[in-house]
């Protein structure tokens, strides 16, 4: 028989219904004197137990929840790093871009100035 070490939410949550109810049981068993304590000491007493017990249950939840912010905003931070890398390659290829035009527009407008010389001489001479 292969059991897998990979865990389903549903198998989760039943393990912590079944920690939590045995834990409850366990209270009750450990504590006979609470049988003789008047009513209203008896239900503080409870709710705060099983708020305590809920806290514990729920902190191991609350803490994946709090890791799983960090790591995104730790991606939302690289995000905005490479967002502000790729803004600036993109303005440095248009600078360069349009200093290319210039440099291209300047030699074509000399080639032309040159053409016009009447006496200038000629490549087939």
């Amino acid at each position: 028989m292969t059991m897998s070490t990979t865990r389903e939410p549903a198998d989760i949550g039943e393990t912590m219904a079944a920690e939590m109810e045995g834990e409850i049981r366990e209270f009750v068993r450990r504590d006979p004197a609470a049988l003789r304590r008047p009513p209203e000491e008896d239900g503080e007493m409870v709710a705060s137990n099983i708020s305590s017990l809920l806290q514990r249950v729920s902190g191991s939840s609350v803490q994946e929840i709090d890791r799983l912010i960090e790591e995104l905003q730790l991606l939302r931070d690289k995000l905005e790093l490479e967002g502000e890398r790729v803004r600036r390659d993109i303005v440095e290829f248009a600078t360069l871009s349009q200093a290319a035009m210039q440099s291209t527009r300047i030699i074509a407008e000399s080639l032309t100035h040159w053409k016009k010389v009447p006496d200038a001489p000629s490549i087939s001479e």
